[in-house]
């Protein structure tokens, strides 16, 4: 079975996800689709609106046969460590190909990109150390970095966000993975940060934005998404009450961070270089997590920064348990979210070949990053009643989602 990986969040699903799946499965050949899926919370520092479980079923029942965690501690980082752990994962089960969606569209201008790269890798990382010194974000030192070793005629434009990521995920596969093959898609019509629903086709954190503001779907914010989503999503929220978004969490951060004192909250993954001042000092004043970060941020400490750190206060990330996590590699397990029948006779071959193992259940094996999953969940889901929350924890210690093949 030939197979190929996409690296997704689906927060929600929405037609773009719909036709990257398809196109995927197109340009690879592929007769299984594997997807590693960011668990409850997000690459950006946010909660998912819904669940790893209910996001896991939207994927089974739109052209995913195979859904893959992306550990915690891999899913909220920056876009290199975020490859890292979602390469060498889909690496590692065996797959052929990893299709990603770009600005782009273009494979061969990722791999002049790296090339370029491989040849002015000093001089980047020199340059990158200057600007971070001189006070700027790391992705604007980042974007001047690969500004002053002058990418050729034609080379992927990294400071547009889906190409920085493409680009991570090029990086990891060859040097990891080099017989896996990299593809690209085109992004269709919208752009990452669009805020703005123009048609069938818009950004993750459009619909996000409007169904948030008006706490239903809209007729808008339904063209979007493929027929079997907008059902679960108001099944969610019927069930439970809620859509999670950071202002739900706000009290409970608040709370966090008023009662460590600093030397605690030093030892929080990401709380560097003083910050931990700076978080006390404006939680104090703080009304609402909006009004919270925009007392926080800088140009040094972006919005997206913080609010990866942020997540980390709240799940609890100790600084020294994550920094010996990132080192292992590759990831010590492949937990399975859910899969349908060509899934499952996928796994059959795979985990004949594969070096790590796949586990349906989090008390298959012990590990570390099992036990900051647990964590993970239990923040995410403490909006909830005793009783809810409860029965939502549990959920992790059952068996996968198991849907049908498609026709």
């Amino acid at each position: 079975m030939r197979s190929c990986g996409v690296v997704v969040e689906y927060n929600p699903f929405h037609n773009g996800h719909y036709y990257h799946l398809e196109q995927s499965r197109e340009h690879s050949g592929a007769d299984v689709m594997i997807a590693i899926m960011s668990g409850h919370f997000l690459q950006r520092g946010e909660p998912a609106i819904m669940d790893k479980w209910h996001r896991a079923e939207t994927a089974l029942k739109n052209g995913a046969d195979l859904v893959l965690e992306l550990p915690f501690l891999y899913a909220v980082q920056h876009s290199d460590y975020f490859s890292q752990g979602a390469v060498q994962t889909l690496a590692e089960a065996g797959v052929d190909a990893i299709c990603f969606g770009s600005e782009s569209g273009d494979i061969g201008a990722f791999m002049d990109a790296y090339s370029h790269m491989n040849v002015h890798q000093d001089e980047f990382n020199a340059s990158l150390r200057s600007h971070l010194n001189e006070g700027h974000s790391f992705p604007e030192s980042s974007r001047l970095a690969y500004e002053s070793i002058q990418f050729p005629s034609g080379a992927v434009d990294l400071s547009q966000p889906n190409n920085i990521l493409g680009y991570s995920y090029v990086k990891q596969i060859m040097s990891y993975a080099p017989s896996v093959t990299p593809l690209t898609i085109h992004r269709k019509n919208s752009h990452y940060h669009d805020e703005d629903i123009t048609g069938p086709i818009a950004s993750a954190t459009s619909i996000r934005r409007q169904m948030l503001k008006a706490g239903t779907l809209t007729k808008e914010t339904e063209q979007t998404l493929p027929s079997s989503v907008p059902s679960l999503l108001d099944d969610y929220k019927q069930m439970y009450g809620c859509w999670h978004e950071w202002e739900a969490y706000f009290h409970l951060l608040q709370y966090k961070i008023l009662t460590m004192d600093e030397d605690t909250l030093r030892c929080v993954h990401g709380v560097d270089e003083g910050l931990e001042y700076r978080l006390k000092r404006a939680m104090k004043k703080a009304v609402t997590f909006e009004d919270f970060m925009n007392r926080v941020k800088t140009k040094r400490y972006t919005w997206t920064r913080l609010q990866r750190t942020m997540t980390h206060v709240l799940v609890g990330t100790d600084k020294e348990d994550a920094r010996r996590g990132l080192r292992e590699t590759p990831p010590p397990y492949a937990r399975i979210l859910g899969m349908n029948e060509t899934g499952r006779k996928y796994l059959k071959w795979a985990k004949k070949e594969t070096r790590i193992p796949f586990i349906t259940q989090p008390q298959a094996m012990q590990h570390p990053l099992l036990d900051l999953e647990a964590r993970a969940a239990a923040a995410y889901y403490s909006l909830f009643p005793a009783a809810v929350r409860v029965s939502r924890l549990n959920r992790e210690y059952e068996a996968p989602v198991i849907l049908p093949s498609h026709p």
